[in-house]
Parts: C-alpha cells; sequence; structure tokens
C-alpha cells in the first residue's frame, strides 16, 4: 500500500511539473512572439503615405498602418503603444522602407509629418509667391492669389486698408504638408510676419513701414544701402515729390495683367494706381514682402539729403549711386550708361 501512495505522488508531481513546463514555454514563445511583431523591420519599399486624423484612436491607428502594410500586425503596435505610453499625432507620415513596429510608433509619437520644403525669397511678391508655389507642389496660382486676398482680416488689425496680404507674407523657407490649403499657407506666412514685427518692434503706421519696405526690397539687394534708399524715398515724400519708382510701375502692371516683363517708356505713362511717376506719395499698398532688413530700414531711414540715387540692379559695379541734385543724379546716369557700354551693354 504504501509503495502505491509513493507512485501516485511521484505522478502527480510529474504532471504538475509538466504544466509548469508547458506554461512557460508557452509564454516564452508568446514573448518571443511579440519580440518579433515589435522589433522585426517590416513595411513598404516604396513611397507610402498614411494620414491620421486628429482624435483617431490608438486601436484605429493601428487598424489603419495593417491596412497600408506599414506594421505586421496592429497588435504589435498595441504592444508597443501599451508599453510606452505616448500620445500619437495627427498628420500625415511617410513611409519608404521597412522599419520595426517601435520605430515607426516612435515617429507618429513625436510627430514626424511628411512636409515639403518651399523657399520665397526677400522681395517676392505675391505673384511670385503663387508661381512658387505650385513649382513647389502646393496647389495652383490663381488659388492662392484668391486666399490672399479673401484673408486680408488676417492683418486688418495693422492694415485696416489691406486689400490682399501682400506685404504681409514674410519671407522665408516654410515646410508644408502635401495637403495644405492655400489659406493654412497665408496664415502661416502672415504668423511668420508678426513674429518678426513683435521681434523689430513694428507699430505705429504700419501699413506706410510696409509698404516704404516693400519699395526699399525692390531697389537693392546689398543690406548697407537699404537705409540709404529708404532715407530717398522718405526725403523725396517729405518735399512731395513723386517717388518715380520703376518696381511700383512693374507692380501695377502685374495687378492688371499687363506686365511684359521688361519696364517700357510707354508703361511709365500708363495711368495705373501704382504709377509713382504721375502719383504723388506712396503707392496704395506694399507691392512685395519685404524682409526683417528692409523693414527696419524703413523703420528708421539714413538721415540724409539725398533724392536720387541709380538703383544697385543696374549699376554693373553692383552698386547704388546716390545724390542730392538733379545735376548729380544725371552726372551718376551718364557714368552708369558709359560703364554699361564698356562692359559690352546696350
Amino acid at each position: 500500500m504504501a509503495r502505491r501512495r509513493q507512485t501516485s505522488r511521484r505522478k502527480r508531481g510529474f504532471g504538475a511539473g509538466f504544466l509548469r513546463m508547458l506554461f512557460l514555454v508557452l509564454i516564452l514563445a508568446a514573448g518571443a512572439g511579440a519580440a518579433w511583431l515589435v522589433f522585426e523591420p517590416f513595411g513598404p519599399t516604396t513611397e507610402t503615405f498614411v494620414e491620421i486624423a486628429p482624435g483617431s484612436s490608438f486601436m484605429r491607428v493601428g487598424r489603419q498602418l495593417e491596412a497600408a502594410g506599414i506594421v505586421r500586425s496592429r497588435y504589435g503596435f498595441d504592444v508597443v503603444r501599451w508599453w510606452k505610453h505616448g500620445t500619437l499625432k495627427a498628420g500625415e507620415y511617410r513611409f519608404d522602407h521597412p522599419a520595426a513596429a517601435i520605430d515607426v510608433y516612435a515617429r507618429i509619437a513625436r510627430g514626424d509629418v511628411f512636409t515639403k520644403a518651399v523657399t520665397i525669397p526677400e522681395g517676392a511678391n505675391i505673384f511670385e509667391i503663387a508661381a512658387r508655389l505650385e513649382q513647389a507642389g502646393f496647389g495652383e496660382q490663381q488659388k492662392f492669389l484668391d486666399a490672399a486676398a479673401k484673408q486680408v482680416s488676417l492683418v486688418t488689425d495693422l492694415d485696416p486698408g489691406a486689400k490682399s496680404l501682400e506685404g504681409y507674407l514674410f519671407p522665408d523657407t516654410y515646410h508644408f504638408q502635401r495637403k495644405v490649403t492655400p489659406a493654412q499657407i497665408c496664415a502661416a506666412m502672415v504668423r511668420r510676419f508678426r513674429a518678426v514685427a513683435g521681434q523689430i518692434g513694428l507699430k505705429g503706421n504700419v501699413h506706410r513701414v510696409v509698404t516704404l519696405a516693400s519699395l526699399v526690397e525692390r531697389e537693392t539687394a546689398l543690406d548697407a544701402e537699404r537705409p540709404l534708399v529708404a532715407s530717398v524715398l522718405a526725403n523725396r515724400l517729405a518735399k512731395k515729390m513723386p517717388l518715380m519708382t520703376d518696381p511700383s510701375v512693374i507692380y501695377g502692371l502685374e495687378v492688371e495683367g499687363r506686365w511684359r516683363g521688361v519696364i517700357h517708356e510707354s508703361d511709365l505713362k500708363l495711368n495705373t494706381p501704382y504709377n509713382t511717376y504721375l502719383h504723388a506719395g506712396l503707392p496704395p499698398g506694399p507691392v512685395a514682402n519685404p524682409g526683417l532688413r528692409s523693414l527696419r530700414a524703413a523703420m528708421a531711414p539714413a538721415k540724409t539729403d539725398y533724392l536720387y540715387f541709380v538703383a544697385a540692379g543696374a549699376d554693373p559695379q553692383g552698386g547704388s549711386l546716390f545724390s542730392s541734385t538733379i545735376e548729380e543724379h544725371a552726372h551718376n546716369v551718364a557714368g552708369y550708361r558709359h560703364a554699361v557700354k564698356k562692359a559690352g551693354g546696350q
């Protein structure tokens, strides 16, 4: 009898040990499977986009990623989410090579959304900005121009009479998502303008400063000359002399769709609101979007008695020629023309 009871206990002990061993094996297998789902690279080898909508649940994001072939299994993504306890950021994400689920999760948690860069140079006007945006793949030019007119409420506190966002679309390099709207682009550029305006303390008659700065921006690309150009314009305004600036004439032609790429003598006689040969004072509004240095120059022009200059863009030597009298100006113009001929120009 004693032997039978001992044998029975051995059998029960063997059975319990086997179950424990089986349970351990299952746990290890599950762990290995989870590690495989989490750490083993998976995904597309060609460009694939996934857009995560604001407010998407973790489960929905996992399903999206699985359906798009970004992760092997939504459950592996859930394991990472359970482990990391992070917050996923909405936006469009670009995947073009296999990656581990943990890496996919990290990208979405830090908001590494796909964007394209576009650079807006200092002095670009809305027509040039619209062309650059279309070239960069951000929609048709006309849609941006329409938005720049419709979104004028973005700057009414700065410039109550503004007819468009011209002058307030700050030149910079921007990174936009593929599906950004023209209205969102305008808002981003105006926000940048406001940040710079706050940085330099722009206040008072903002319309006048920005309009003057836009002329400075189009007249010279040399930083040292900006305050001098601003002084010429300010001095002429003070004396009620026509500004006679070609950039404003050109802008008027662009607004009316009559710009031919080169300014002609007949253009200077065409009566548009922006023709500063025919109309005294500043043009109705900015003719371009000035950068920080031109804004500063317009806020604080140099103290000079200059009334004339031959623009840097026309000078073969690369610098503007400033003068206080019409005689000096005529001499500078003659010298410029001689230099052009000597350089082989027309």
